[in-house]
């Protein structure tokens, strides 16, 4: 019954939500360039699916191959920082740069390097340093999280340095680098949207691209349906993720 009400009742709430978005936008005579209605919405998203489709797969590439590219490097920093307090130390600068680093101002900088004829480097780019400290400091919090009686024990036989790291502080990181790895992939879909919007250029032609192109021309429906297949992909992404990180952590306690 409980699983039946979770779903039941956001799917209810978004149903009043848009049925109330129907009927202020028909009462008030709203145009269809400022706000349009939800029934256009969906009229324009299955007149462009194919489009946006292509546009999603773009996207959705694009976010995963920067997701993989910074899980392995974050993952290995984390590993390398937890080896010792002074390369933590050493790394530590760079991880709070790309922290308070604002993408935005990475932007140009990256599009110049990558060049006009790929714009998809500079994407990428810009969505690994959006996702990249979040991994890193998920790995790195679980990997000093391991029990200290546990460390005694490995101490009392005699277990060197890179035998505790591989064999006891590793497995105890596993929740917490899944946590890090789920809150990186969806700052990557970020990164790589806004990356299509400022540094892309037309030559991305992600989702982002399509929602900042139908704006540019004044067809708001269009860019809400561009905007509404993000938000799905979004959605899609996020459910597998949990699929995976419930199956992986159900190992873990195994």
């Amino acid at each position: 019954m409980r699983r039946w009400t979770a779903i039941l009742a956001p799917t209810l709430l978004v149903a009043v939500l848009l049925g109330a978005w129907q009927g202020l936008c028909w009462l008030l005579n709203v145009p269809v360039y400022f706000l349009p209605e939800p029934s256009e919405i969906a009229l324009s998203l299955v007149q462009n699916g194919p489009l946006l489709f292509v546009s999603a797969w773009r996207t959705l590439q694009t976010a995963l191959t920067a997701f993989v590219v910074v899980g392995i490097l974050a993952s290995t920093s984390a590993l390398a920082a937890a080896s010792g307090r002074i390369v933590e130390d050493s790394f530590r600068p760079i991880a709070m740069v790309l922290q308070v680093t604002p993408v935005v101002a990475l932007a140009p900088l990256f599009q110049i390097w990558a060049g006009i004829d790929h714009p998809a480097g500079a994407v990428i780019a810009l969505a690994c340093v959006a996702a990249f400290f979040p991994i890193y400091s998920g790995a790195l919090a679980g990997l000093n999280s391991a029990d200290p009686a546990l460390e005694r024990l490995f101490d009392l036989y005699g277990a060197t340095r890179w035998q505790k790291l591989l064999r006891l502080r590793v497995p105890s990181a596993v929740p917490q680098t899944l946590e890090g790895l789920k809150v990186g992939l969806g700052l990557a879909l970020v990164g790589s949207v806004f990356g299509e919007m400022s540094a892309g250029g037309g030559g991305a032609e992600g989702l982002a691209w399509r929602i900042a192109e139908a704006a540019h021309r004044m067809e708001t429906a269009r860019s809400f349906a561009a905007l509404t297949a993000l938000i799905l992909i979004a959605g899609l992404v996020n459910i597998v993720f949990r699929l995976l990180e419930k199956r992986a952590l159900a190992w873990w306690r195994g």
